[in-house]
């Protein structure tokens, strides 16, 4: 490993990283209509972690998956850096995704044959690339997994699986990694360590990271919260604690049981 780092990601003042303008995704079933998005503008600032929390429907991770271009949308525009996702072909689409968005998600989806190396470089291999040997090496300690690379996962603890997950989401140096709820199946020491090399990825070597979760706790690691209800972004919170994310949270369950009754 050498002393010099690679070049971090673009930060902050590069622009935002993803943005969506009047995006709206509406899930026809039938005779009912279920609005998820309704007229959505949000921006995604480079270089840094921001969280999206909200109650159950609030459509956090609809935003999600329509802003990582993983499902369609029903109005608006979603942005990739200066890219019109509208614009683009399946196949360009496809590419897009590989080569600038990087996945990390709950249930860590892990090639049970391969080694943790072998997962870790999987999107490269599969895109024909090999891996930067110096940010190889930076990846893998950072998320200490150095002496586990040869074991398969059903070999590794599910924290040290969701780290491989990491790794592989940050290994290709994607401009944006969206973490869908990445550590709702880790215990709390796994969780942390799992938070921490995100939290990390984004101090250090400046990768832009959106994570949808529940937990007050993971999104206290976040420079920026986003709060979601009924498909609209309603409040957000920078610099959170715990503590601040759950008043946040409990005004907006009591207002949506409001609402309910």
């Amino acid at each position: 490993m050498t002393d010099q780092l690679p070049t971090p990601a673009p930060t902050a003042a590069d622009g935002p990283a993803a943005r969506a303008v009047g995006l709206s995704k509406v899930y026809d079933q039938g005779s009912l209509k279920v609005v998820a998005l309704d007229a959505v503008d949000v921006e995604l600032a480079a270089g840094e972690f921001t969280a999206i929390m909200g109650p159950s429907g609030s459509g956090k991770s609809t935003l999600m998956h329509c802003m990582a271009g993983l499902d369609s949308i029903t109005a608006g525009e979603v942005f990739l850096g200066d890219t019109a996702l509208s614009t683009l072909s399946d196949r360009a689409l496809t590419q897009l995704r590989r080569d600038e968005v990087g996945f990390v998600f709950q249930s860590f989806n892990l090639i049970p044959t391969l080694s943790a190396a072998e997962n870790i470089t999987l999107p490269l291999d599969i895109a024909g690339r090999k891996p930067d040997p110096a940010w190889f090496d930076t990846v893998i300690d950072t998320v200490a997994l150095r002496d586990r690379l040869n074991h398969r996962p059903s070999e590794l603890s599910g924290g040290q699986q969701q780290r491989v997950a990491c790794a592989r989401a940050l290994v290709s140096r994607p401009a944006i990694i969206f973490a869908d709820e990445p550590t709702g199946n880790l215990d709390s020491k796994s969780g942390a360590e799992v938070l921490g090399f995100l939290r990390r990825s984004v101090d250090e070597f400046g990768q832009t990271i959106v994570m949808v979760t529940h937990d007050a706790n993971a999104a206290s690691y976040s420079d920026r919260v986003l709060f979601l209800a009924d498909g609209h972004v309603v409040d957000e919170l920078r610099d959170p604690t715990a503590d601040a994310v759950l008043d946040r949270m409990k005004h907006l369950d009591r207002a949506a049981d409001a609402a309910a009754g």
